[in-house]
Protein backbone atom coordinates (compact mmCIF):
# COMPACT_ATOMS: atom_id res chain seq x y z
CA UNK A 1 0.00 0.00 0.00
CA UNK A 2 1.43 3.20 -1.10
CA UNK A 3 0.78 6.37 0.55
CA UNK A 4 -1.06 9.22 -0.39
CA UNK A 5 -1.15 12.31 1.36
CA UNK A 6 1.19 13.58 4.12
CA UNK A 7 -0.96 12.02 7.01
CA UNK A 8 0.01 8.50 5.22
CA UNK A 9 2.99 9.07 4.55
CA UNK A 10 3.67 10.00 8.27
CA UNK A 11 2.22 6.74 9.66
CA UNK A 12 4.38 5.11 7.04
CA UNK A 13 7.88 7.08 8.34
CA UNK A 14 6.51 5.73 12.24
CA UNK A 15 5.87 2.51 11.05
CA UNK A 16 9.32 2.00 9.65
CA UNK A 17 10.76 3.48 12.19
CA UNK A 18 9.27 1.20 15.09
CA UNK A 19 9.82 -1.66 12.53
CA UNK A 20 13.23 -1.10 12.07
CA UNK A 21 14.23 -0.15 15.71
CA UNK A 22 12.28 -3.21 17.16
CA UNK A 23 13.54 -5.43 14.50
CA UNK A 24 16.73 -5.09 15.22
CA UNK A 25 16.64 -6.78 18.38
CA UNK A 26 16.47 -9.97 16.36
CA UNK A 27 20.12 -9.86 17.21
CA UNK A 28 19.96 -10.73 20.24
CA UNK A 29 17.04 -13.94 19.76
CA UNK A 30 19.29 -15.07 17.39
CA UNK A 31 22.67 -15.44 20.08
CA UNK A 32 20.76 -16.76 22.48
CA UNK A 33 19.24 -19.31 20.43
CA UNK A 34 22.36 -21.92 20.20
CA UNK A 35 23.18 -20.29 23.46
CA UNK A 36 19.71 -22.73 24.83
CA UNK A 37 20.59 -25.35 23.12
CA UNK A 38 18.83 -24.97 19.50
CA UNK A 39 21.03 -24.88 16.32
CA UNK A 40 21.46 -21.95 13.90
CA UNK A 41 18.29 -23.61 11.50
CA UNK A 42 16.04 -23.96 14.29
CA UNK A 43 16.57 -20.48 16.24
CA UNK A 44 15.66 -19.11 12.48
CA UNK A 45 12.80 -21.47 12.07
CA UNK A 46 11.46 -20.46 15.11
CA UNK A 47 11.63 -16.36 14.32
CA UNK A 48 9.89 -17.39 11.15
CA UNK A 49 6.99 -19.30 12.22
CA UNK A 50 6.84 -18.17 15.55
CA UNK A 51 7.61 -14.36 14.98
CA UNK A 52 6.11 -12.98 18.50
CA UNK A 53 9.23 -11.92 20.62
CA UNK A 54 8.12 -12.64 24.65
CA UNK A 55 6.87 -16.00 22.84
CA UNK A 56 10.55 -16.94 21.88
CA UNK A 57 12.43 -15.87 24.62
CA UNK A 58 9.86 -17.54 26.74
CA UNK A 59 10.52 -21.08 24.68
CA UNK A 60 14.48 -20.21 24.97
CA UNK A 61 14.29 -19.43 28.95
CA UNK A 62 12.58 -22.49 29.30
CA UNK A 63 14.35 -25.06 27.45
CA UNK A 64 17.95 -23.29 28.41
CA UNK A 65 16.95 -24.46 31.78
CA UNK A 66 16.13 -27.79 30.96
CA UNK A 67 12.56 -28.12 30.15
CA UNK A 68 10.98 -29.61 27.52
CA UNK A 69 10.21 -28.48 24.37
CA UNK A 70 6.78 -29.37 24.92
CA UNK A 71 6.34 -26.99 28.38
CA UNK A 72 8.41 -24.76 26.12
CA UNK A 73 5.91 -24.57 23.96
CA UNK A 74 2.99 -24.26 26.13
CA UNK A 75 4.68 -21.62 27.38
CA UNK A 76 4.79 -19.75 24.24
CA UNK A 77 1.38 -20.12 23.48
CA UNK A 78 -0.08 -18.63 26.24
CA UNK A 79 2.03 -15.65 26.29
CA UNK A 80 1.19 -15.51 22.38
CA UNK A 81 -2.98 -15.98 23.43
CA UNK A 82 -2.98 -12.33 23.42
CA UNK A 83 -2.45 -11.98 20.12
CA UNK A 84 -5.55 -13.59 19.08
CA UNK A 85 -7.35 -11.08 20.71
CA UNK A 86 -5.93 -8.31 19.07
CA UNK A 87 -6.12 -10.00 15.44
CA UNK A 88 -10.37 -10.05 17.05
CA UNK A 89 -10.11 -6.11 17.60
CA UNK A 90 -8.05 -5.92 14.32
CA UNK A 91 -10.75 -8.01 11.95
CA UNK A 92 -12.68 -5.39 10.44
CA UNK A 93 -10.03 -2.56 9.93
CA UNK A 94 -7.76 -4.67 8.31
CA UNK A 95 -10.21 -6.26 6.31
CA UNK A 96 -8.31 -8.75 4.96
CA UNK A 97 -10.28 -12.25 3.13
CA UNK A 98 -8.61 -15.04 1.51
CA UNK A 99 -5.05 -16.17 0.91
CA UNK A 100 -4.27 -12.75 2.55
CA UNK A 101 -6.33 -13.49 5.79
CA UNK A 102 -3.84 -16.15 7.28
CA UNK A 103 -0.55 -14.05 6.06
CA UNK A 104 -2.01 -10.66 8.56
CA UNK A 105 -2.35 -13.22 10.78
CA UNK A 106 0.81 -14.16 10.88
CA UNK A 107 1.39 -9.95 11.59
CA UNK A 108 -0.28 -9.50 14.28
CA UNK A 109 2.10 -8.42 16.86
CA UNK A 110 2.03 -5.95 19.85
CA UNK A 111 3.81 -3.49 17.71
CA UNK A 112 2.18 -3.69 14.75
CA UNK A 113 -1.76 -3.94 16.30
CA UNK A 114 -0.77 -0.53 18.36
CA UNK A 115 0.67 1.06 14.83
CA UNK A 116 -3.31 0.85 13.79
CA UNK A 117 -5.71 0.93 16.63
CA UNK A 118 -4.80 4.56 16.71
CA UNK A 119 -5.28 5.50 13.42
CA UNK A 120 -8.19 7.58 12.41
CA UNK A 121 -9.23 5.76 8.95
CA UNK A 122 -9.24 2.50 8.57
CA UNK A 123 -6.63 2.93 5.26
CA UNK A 124 -4.15 4.41 7.96
CA UNK A 125 -5.01 1.60 9.99
CA UNK A 126 -4.07 -0.86 7.28
CA UNK A 127 -0.90 1.33 6.04
CA UNK A 128 0.52 0.96 10.00
CA UNK A 129 -0.45 -2.57 10.64
CA UNK A 130 1.19 -3.79 7.45
CA UNK A 131 4.44 -1.30 7.27
CA UNK A 132 4.99 -2.36 10.97
CA UNK A 133 4.51 -6.35 10.78
CA UNK A 134 6.53 -6.45 7.14
CA UNK A 135 9.16 -4.13 8.66
CA UNK A 136 9.69 -6.26 11.91
CA UNK A 137 9.24 -9.92 10.23
CA UNK A 138 12.10 -9.09 7.49
CA UNK A 139 14.14 -7.33 9.80
CA UNK A 140 13.74 -9.17 12.67
CA UNK A 141 14.33 -12.61 10.81
CA UNK A 142 17.36 -11.15 8.85
CA UNK A 143 19.35 -10.47 12.36
CA UNK A 144 17.74 -13.76 14.11
CA UNK A 145 20.21 -15.24 11.75
CA UNK A 146 23.04 -13.07 11.99
CA UNK A 147 22.75 -13.56 15.67
CA UNK A 148 22.37 -17.46 15.32
CA UNK A 149 25.63 -17.57 13.18
CA UNK A 150 27.55 -15.17 15.42
CA UNK A 151 26.39 -17.24 18.42
CA UNK A 152 26.59 -20.67 17.64
CA UNK A 153 30.74 -19.30 16.74
CA UNK A 154 30.99 -18.62 20.37
CA UNK A 155 30.84 -21.42 21.53
CA UNK A 156 30.25 -22.25 25.76
CA UNK A 157 27.44 -19.37 26.42
CA UNK A 158 29.09 -19.46 30.06
CA UNK A 159 32.71 -17.93 29.23
CA UNK A 160 30.82 -14.66 27.98
CA UNK A 161 27.99 -14.85 30.47
CA UNK A 162 24.90 -15.66 27.65
CA UNK A 163 23.91 -18.21 30.28
CA UNK A 164 21.77 -15.57 32.13
CA UNK A 165 20.94 -13.45 29.37
CA UNK A 166 17.93 -15.30 28.14
CA UNK A 167 15.99 -14.13 31.69
CA UNK A 168 17.11 -10.65 31.60
CA UNK A 169 16.04 -10.15 27.47
CA UNK A 170 12.43 -11.80 28.01
CA UNK A 171 12.59 -9.04 31.47
CA UNK A 172 12.67 -5.88 28.98
CA UNK A 173 9.96 -7.19 26.75
CA UNK A 174 8.05 -7.59 29.62
CA UNK A 175 9.11 -4.15 32.07
CA UNK A 176 7.46 -2.04 29.68
CA UNK A 177 4.16 -3.59 29.44
CA UNK A 178 3.36 -3.32 33.61
CA UNK A 179 1.97 0.09 33.36
CA UNK A 180 -0.64 0.18 35.56
CA UNK A 181 -1.29 -0.52 39.22
CA UNK A 182 -3.25 -3.85 37.67
CA UNK A 183 -0.32 -5.61 35.65
CA UNK A 184 1.97 -5.40 38.21
CA UNK A 185 0.13 -7.01 40.86
CA UNK A 186 -0.64 -9.71 38.57
CA UNK A 187 3.25 -10.37 37.59
CA UNK A 188 3.76 -10.06 41.26
CA UNK A 189 1.41 -12.47 41.56
CA UNK A 190 2.56 -15.30 38.83
CA UNK A 191 6.22 -14.20 40.04
CA UNK A 192 5.74 -15.09 43.55
CA UNK A 193 3.82 -18.60 42.30
CA UNK A 194 6.32 -19.79 39.89
CA UNK A 195 9.10 -18.96 42.46
CA UNK A 196 7.29 -21.39 45.30
CA UNK A 197 7.28 -24.13 42.76
CA UNK A 198 9.99 -24.33 41.24
CA UNK A 199 11.54 -26.83 43.81
CA UNK A 200 8.39 -29.57 42.82
CA UNK A 201 7.78 -29.55 39.17
CA UNK A 202 9.93 -29.87 36.33
CA UNK A 203 10.91 -26.51 34.34
CA UNK A 204 9.07 -24.72 32.37
CA UNK A 205 5.59 -26.25 34.47
CA UNK A 206 6.18 -22.87 36.99
CA UNK A 207 6.33 -20.37 34.28
CA UNK A 208 2.96 -22.30 32.72
CA UNK A 209 1.35 -22.32 35.80
CA UNK A 210 1.92 -18.17 36.92
CA UNK A 211 0.64 -17.51 33.57
CA UNK A 212 -2.33 -19.21 33.84
CA UNK A 213 -3.15 -17.68 37.32
CA UNK A 214 -2.07 -14.27 35.69
CA UNK A 215 -4.93 -14.81 33.32
CA UNK A 216 -7.52 -16.08 35.26
CA UNK A 217 -7.18 -13.72 38.00
CA UNK A 218 -6.69 -10.86 35.35
CA UNK A 219 -10.28 -12.07 33.97
CA UNK A 220 -11.74 -11.97 37.27
CA UNK A 221 -10.41 -8.81 37.99
CA UNK A 222 -11.79 -7.01 35.02
CA UNK A 223 -15.04 -8.73 35.27
CA UNK A 224 -15.43 -7.48 39.19
CA UNK A 225 -14.71 -4.09 37.11
CA UNK A 226 -17.23 -4.15 34.53
CA UNK A 227 -19.88 -4.93 37.13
Amino acid sequence: MRPQDATERSVVRDSLGVGIGVGLYGVTFGALGPAAGLSVWQTCALSLLAFTGASQFAFLGVIGAGGSPVAGALTSVLLGARNTFYGISLAQRLGATGWRRPLTAHLVIDESTAMAVTRDTDRQARLGFYWTGLTIFCVWNLTTAAGAVAGNAIGDPKAVGLDGAVAAAFLGLLWPRLDSTHTRVLAVVAMVLALLLVPFTAPGVPIILGGLTAVALGLLWRGDRDE
